[in-house]
């Protein structure tokens, strides 16, 4: 079964079953709100939650802007999901490439249990003032192919706005359902 690791526990050859996490993260809001959604709702313990970060081949590997840090930042999420929740197993990855065939190889490669992506809230103005004729943004375009083509349940993940509480859920059986938690 892709995803699922059955490890016998030694003492009373008992069985236990753990799933991989895996959650796209970036330097974005709404990824760190799906790292949190995942780390309270889908990892259990004995888990494993990776947290995949890719760099796109544009990004140099130098000391200047916001890509200084990109290294680091899966890194130091890992250490906070590991504070919030010792019982789960995190590791951090951090890939150069292109971002949709990175997740997509990562998933297969590691047999991903569950993917879990942060969506941005679509503005309808800006969608409105696109040249493009196109409603959807290169985000929304990105999670859509991730939520159809991952070999996984893959759960694209979008906190409600201030005041509401819960979260917008979408995978490809449900678009945008309400989740309150």
């Amino acid at each position: 079964m892709e995803g699922l690791n059955i490890y016998g526990n030694g003492v009373d050859n008992g069985l236990v079953i753990r799933k991989r996490v895996m959650v796209v993260v970036d330097q974005s809001s709404h990824s760190k709100h799906a790292m949190m959604w995942a780390l309270t709702h889908v990892a259990n313990m004995g888990d494993l939650l990776t947290l995949l970060h890719v760099i796109s081949p544009s990004q140099k590997s130098s000391e200047s802007s916001s890509s200084s840090c990109s290294p680091y930042l899966a890194n130091i999420l890992g250490s906070l999901c590991k504070a919030c929740k010792p019982e789960i197993e995190v590791e951090a990855l951090v890939i150069q490439g292109p971002k949709l065939a990175t997740v997509m190889s990562q998933v297969k490669k590691l047999e991903v249990s569950v993917l879990v992506l942060g969506q941005k809230r679509s503005s309808l103005f800006l969608n409105c003032l696109c040249l493009c004729g196109t409603s959807s943004t290169e985000d929304e375009e990105f999670v859509e192919q991730c939520i159809n083509n991952a070999d996984c349940l893959t759960v694209g993940v979008r906190k409600q706005s201030k005041g509401v509480s819960g979260y917008l859920i979408s995978t490809r059986w449900q678009k945008n359902f309400w989740l309150w938690a």
